[in-house]
């Protein structure tokens, strides 16, 4: 069977709805769906994952905080940060969480590499780091043998908001952005560079992609 992927761009989005098209996406699919990727920015918001400890939010901001179902703790979404969200029917894959996990860090790995930037992942703590900074995070939530969630990494954005959380959990972790470590990147080249080393690592043949305002915009499958 040849392995298709649809990636679909989506632009600047609220966190909420995203949350719950995903959850819908993810319910209503079955052996014959079509994987996904869903690329796109969030406007400003804290979500703490579903081990989530309010300690870890350590004084109120105007930022919404938004209880989610993905694992790990607390992390901020913002404009200029990319967001890739992997909808994938991992059994028919053939891949577990944790291989997923090693192909997302790898894809970073290899997209800051195309900016001559050197990142490495932690065993202990998952996520891509540079130089003991974190400038991409993970999050991951798996119902039916099927992936959603996914990758958030630091572009080009406002960083203060960090300042507000222990990002994941770690209190006093720096966190840094691409636009520190390299002259200009542009969100749709990282965008590219991203889903190619995904597509390439995943095994896909075939790509499809489409760009749209919303992720709601599609009742396909």
């Amino acid at each position: 069977m040849t392995a298709t992927l649809h990636v679909r761009h989506l632009g600047l989005q609220p966190y909420q709805p995203s949350l719950q098209a995903m959850q819908d996406f993810t319910d209503r699919r079955d052996a014959r769906t079509v994987d996904e990727i869903w690329l796109l920015q969030h406007e400003p918001v804290f979500t703490q994952g579903q081990a989530g400890k309010d300690e870890h939010l350590l004084q109120q901001t105007l930022v919404p905080v938004v209880k989610t179902d993905r694992g790990g703790q607390v992390t901020y979404h913002g404009p200029g940060q990319l967001v890739a969200y992997l909808l994938l029917d991992l059994r028919r894959l053939g891949l577990g969480v944790r291989q997923l996990v090693t192909v997302m860090e790898e894809a970073l790995i290899a997209t800051l590499a195309d900016w001559q930037v050197s990142a490495y992942a932690k065993s202990d703590a998952p996520g891509v780091y540079v130089d003991e900074a974190k400038i991409a995070s993970l999050g991951l939530r798996v119902r039916k043998g099927c992936s959603f969630h996914g990758l958030a990494l630091n572009v080009a954005m406002d960083l203060t908001p960090f300042l507000s959380i222990n990002p994941c959990g770690y209190a006093g972790l720096n966190m840094v952005q691409l636009a520190d470590l390299a002259a200009q990147p542009n969100m749709q080249q990282v965008a590219e560079q991203l889903v190619t080393h995904l597509t390439q690592k995943l095994g896909y043949s075939k790509v499809q992609t489409s760009t749209q305002s919303g992720p709601n915009d599609h009742q396909d499958k």
